[in-house]
């Protein structure tokens, strides 16, 4: 125990500083894209848990996001488990605050191998959005998609993973099925003060995001595991590429995927994670993640960009 408390305080530390992991669009923390997946030959079945996290991530401009999740997992029976993850969300930033319940992720896993080297497991699921990112600030203003507790789209997941006791690799796709509601463009902001040009050149800094209809991603998670007895650490690559472009209506009301610099809203955001666990007992455990950009899009209506993340993760198997 009494390394658990300087584990801790580090993480804690951490959080302060600016991490990138993966986008608060959740994919890559559903069914086999999970980082640091357990691998552990000596149970046959693996058993019902729920995990309690804290997350904290500090966007590329004054916007902090808070997310609190419930992460449950069921085994349907020796192959196949079945995830469910309620997250709650608060933003804090120069423009407002806002908060709600975020969206929904249902998401089924089968496990098509499982030997003494190594596991494949398949995943399937989807997104289920609480509502249509529309959120205004107190003075009526559309607020920017940073503020937005939920993304505003049904999205359909799939995705696959390689484990053994060394390396995890695991990829997945993400789809967006329709286009949310939100109506922000920083043409149409009205601050009561038409002298304050300060905080219309702050305005001017959020991406236009009018009835956007997200890109498809495609992720690859690379990662490292270190297993002892008790702690277990692991650090990895989270590359992410929308390989469709984001789309939205601009000032004019035309359709389109392009900022007034030429930016397309498609291409690669990467960042580092790094994670630690400690399991108390067979039944309890503890698990920390920190994690930061090394590259993104210059143009991401979506608000998803990320300069630092941490977490905290409490784990309780039945």
């Amino acid at each position: 125990m009494r390394f658990i408390f300087p584990l801790v305080l580090l993480i804690v530390v951490h959080s302060n500083v600016k991490a990138q992991g993966c986008s608060d669009a959740g994919f890559c923390t559903m069914g086999a894209m999970k980082p640091d997946q357990p691998y552990n030959k000596r149970i046959a079945v693996k058993l019902r848990s729920m995990e309690i996290s804290f997350y904290r991530g500090e966007t590329t401009l004054t916007p902090i996001v808070y997310v609190a999740t419930a992460d449950m997992n069921f085994s349907l029976n020796r192959k196949n488990s079945f995830q469910i993850k309620v997250p709650f969300q608060h933003v804090d930033g120069h423009l407002a605050s806002t908060s709600s319940l975020s969206d929904l992720s249902l998401c089924f896993t089968r496990n098509f191998v499982s030997s003494d080297k190594f596991d494949l497991n398949f995943s399937l699921g989807g997104k289920i959005p609480t509502n249509n990112s529309n959120m205004s600030a107190p003075d009526g203003n559309a607020l920017p998609m940073y503020y937005q507790t939920s993304l505003g789209t049904w999205d359909a997941i799939s995705g696959i993973s390689l484990i053994n006791r060394h390396w995890l690799i695991a990829t997945g796709i993400q789809i967006p099925l329709n286009q949310n509601k939100n109506q922000f463009d920083w043409h149409r902001w009205d601050n009561g003060q038409p002298d304050d040009s300060v905080q219309f050149a702050y305005v001017k800094r959020y991406p236009n995001a009018t009835n956007l209809k997200r890109g498809i991603d495609i992720m690859l998670r690379i990662e490292r595991n270190f297993r002892f007895s008790r702690f277990n650490f692991s650090v990895g690559l989270l590359p992410i590429y929308r390989i469709t472009p984001d789309v939205i209506t601009n000032a004019k009301g035309v359709r389109t995927s392009y900022d007034l610099q030429g930016n397309k809203a498609m291409g690669l955001a990467m960042s580092w994670i790094t994670t630690a666990g400690y399991s108390f007992s067979v039944r309890s455990a503890i698990k920390l993640l920190v994690g930061h950009k090394i590259t993104q899009r210059n143009f991401s209506p979506d608000g998803l960009t990320r300069e630092w993340v941490s977490s905290i993760t409490y784990i309780y198997r039945f």
